[in-house]
């Protein structure tokens, strides 16, 4: 039933967009944003990727764009091509430990997070779509905060501006795999709207080292596709409705033949921006997304568990207004709404002889109200940002239930609804000590909900079983930082960050027996570090580094106690990221990119470790004409051994050196 809703609300947009020359006489600009950047972003050190930096991704896929900011990490190395969707969860700083994002993405003020597993659709969030993405590390957030203890990635798409009025792009690499996007954005009257779709398809590449491959082993298969329509239209001089609607299905075959896991969902969202002496960003979204996985054994290589449908649904909304104030303060007053619900429904098999041993269905319910306040005033050199937020949370409706072969129940487990109230705040300043010297400081806190996969889904990843855990409480995050913006030259910016981050109550993958973890909170993990960003232009040439290096480690007790003092599962020391890039002419770009990722652990107790990997990524874009373009990407050239996964020396690799080639064609303005 929410289908067509769903699809029916960019027509709300298209015929104003079109009659706008008509209604409103007046010269009119509309951007297709929200409000202005906040004044608070420079006090929190926000890094900014626009489309330019954005174009040296060899891979062409938002979560490598992403990690031109040090510390950025998934729970895996793995890419939206071969990894399990659901173990995409993206972080900073080190405050992973397990699949779940505690990053907040949006985009264009949504919130992207699965509603039921909290991972990030990666596939579904293509590069070439956006303006720009604005990361703040740490922070927490104001509207939509709840969810930020590790940071903000907010996500900004572009517009007819931006934009050429038709442009296509395909490419093929040495594997015979594909991508294919297509992007039409024409101005209508005094609005536009924008069109897009992409397609990636190919055979993968084997994730199993040679010496662990046997008949049943597969390359890493995928097939996705995303489309979007996005409208933007002016109701008056200053205030624009700007609608939008998104579909993608993205499936794929990981380590053995039969393992499918497939993602899917459709997403609608109204937004009306006024920026008038009284500015307001009103927000309304629903989201509907599905997920199905097959587990195959890695001794019988027979299915294990058929997780054949979870449909979850997001619905949201937000309300924030600007009073009109004296120059340099800036006044946030604003209401956020979020609800996600969703049920696994999946079928248990003996992995000897195939039949069916358990059918098992658990969800509920998450909800979180929150109220927010956040004063930013600029005081000649100093600067000066303060905020509050209240979070009524609520957690409902949440079971499990296990029924054997015939159908008969055998565990009916109800449990009981939760639910109450936490604030939390963050403040902070940033001194203009000389033009090209700013100092900067801020303290915060912030809270997540433990997600309904979390709470409810036991699963396996073999060897090892994980329960649910239906008593997790919120995590509680506590941050501090201090840091120095310096500009020596034109163009030259150098970002240095001092932080000290925990997050209590932190949700871990607890071991507590053989091939046996639980879901649990701990005491903390607890996380500080430095962080460097620098952007250079070096004659020709243009640097662009990040580098993070972080001391994070478990802080626990009790049942958890063999934790305390180790480092979190799936978390380096040392993370790194430089390109250097040439533009000798319009439409031209070499460019060529180095990652470091130092060495993590697989698991908790620090048993199977992850080697560090250094690779070399390159792009290169000549055009014939004004036109048209030729492409030619690189990845991994260097063929360097990305190991993913380490269960007892069970081990899957990354990407190899895959070349890419490829045209595209843009058309008007």
């Amino acid at each position: 039933m929410h289908r067509l809703p769903i699809f029916a609300l960019p027509l709300l947009a298209l015929p104003v967009a079109a009659l706008a020359d008509e209604a409103t006489p007046l010269e009119i600009v509309v951007t297709g944003q929200g409000l202005d950047r906040s004044q608070s972003d420079p006090v929190f050190g926000t890094v900014t990727i626009d489309s330019a930096r954005s174009a040296a991704s060899a891979s062409g896929r938002l979560e490598d764009v992403l990690s031109a900011v040090a510390g950025f990490q998934q729970f895996r190395r793995s890419d939206s091509r071969s990894a399990n969707p659901s173990a995409q969860g993206a972080t900073f700083r080190g405050l992973g430990g397990n699949a779940t994002s505690r990053t907040l993405m949006l985009l264009d003020g949504v919130p992207q997070a699965d509603p039921f597993f909290g991972y990030i659709p990666f596939s579904a969030l293509a590069p070439e779509r956006l303006r720009a993405a604005y990361v703040t590390r740490g922070g927490g957030s104001g509207a939509f905060g709840a969810g930020a203890v590790a940071g903000t990635i907010d996500l900004v798409s572009a517009g007819a501006g931006e934009l050429a009025l038709l442009s296509a792009r395909g490419l093929m690499n040495d594997r015979g795999e594909s991508e294919l996007t297509a992007t039409l954005a024409p101005e209508l009257g005094g609005g536009f709207a924008v069109l897009s779709g992409r397609w990636d398809r190919g055979q993968g590449f084997f994730t199993t080292p040679p010496a662990q491959r046997v008949p049943a082993s597969t390359r890493a298969r995928y097939d996705s596709w995303s489309a979007a329509a996005r409208a933007v239209a002016p109701l008056a001089p200053d205030i624009e409705l700007q609608a939008r609607v998104a579909a993608f299905n993205d499936q794929r075959v990981l380590r053995f033949a039969g393992a499918n896991t497939a993602s899917s969902g459709q997403d609608a969202s109204l937004r009306l921006v006024g920026k008038g002496a009284w500015q307001f960003d009103a927000l309304a979204y629903v989201q509907a997304r599905d997920f199905s996985n097959v587990v195959i054994s890695a001794t019988s290589f027979r299915k294990t568990l058929d997780q054949y449908a979870t449909p979850s649904t997001g619905l949201g909304a937000k309300l924030e207004l600007r009073p009109p104030l004296a120059a340099g303060h800036e006044l946030r007053l604003g209401l956020d709404w979020r609800r996600g619900t969703g049920r696994t429904q999946e079928v248990a098999y003996n992995a000897g002889t195939g039949a069916v041993t358990a059918r098992r269905r658990a969800g509920g319910r998450n909800s979180d109200l929150g109220l927010y306040l956040e004063d930013t005033w600029k005081l000649g050199a100093l600067q000066l940002t303060g905020g509050l937020r209240a979070d009524r949370w609520t957690i409902a409706d949440g079971s499990y239930r296990e029924s054997n072969a015939a159908g008969a129940p055998t565990i009916t487990n109800l449990f009981a609804n939760r639910s109450g109230w936490q604030a939390s705040w963050r403040g902070g300043a940033r001194l203009e000590l000389t033009p090209m010297l700013m100092l900067r400081g801020a303290a915060y806190t912030g809270l997540r909900q433990p997600t309904l996969n979390e709470l409810y889904r036991p699963f396996a990843v073999f060897p090892v079983t994980t329960r649910a855990n239906a008593a997790l409480v919120n995590e509680d995050l506590l941050g501090f930082e201090a840091g120095f913006d310096l500009t020596p030259a034109a163009g030259v910016k150098l970002i240095a960050t001092l932080f000290d981050n925990k997050v209590r109550h932190a949700i871990a993958n607890v071991t507590i027996g053989t091939n046996l973890r639980e879901r649990r909170n701990v005491d903390a993990v607890h996380s500080r570090g430095l962080e460097f960003d620098a952007s250079a232009p070096l004659g020709p040439l243009q640097f662009d580094g990040s580098l993070a290096l972080i001391q994070a480690k478990v802080e626990a007790s009790g049942s958890s106690a063999a934790l305390n003092g180790m480092r979190p599962a799936q978390v380096p020391k040392v993370a790194a990221s430089g390109t250097l890039s040439w533009v000798p002419a319009a439409g031209w770009l070499l460019a060529a990119t180095v990652k470091h990722t130092g060495s993590q652990f697989e698991d908790d107790l620090q048993t199977d470790r992850l080697p560090a990997a250094t690779t070399l990524d390159a792009v290169l874009r000549v055009p014939l004409g004004r036109r048209l373009t030729v492409l030619l990407r690189g990845e991994n050239l260097t063929d360097v051994t990305v190991v993913t996964r380490n269960q007892a020396g069970s081990q899957d690799y990354g990407t190899p050196r895959t070349i890419w080639f490829g045209l595209n064609l843009a058309l008007g303005r």
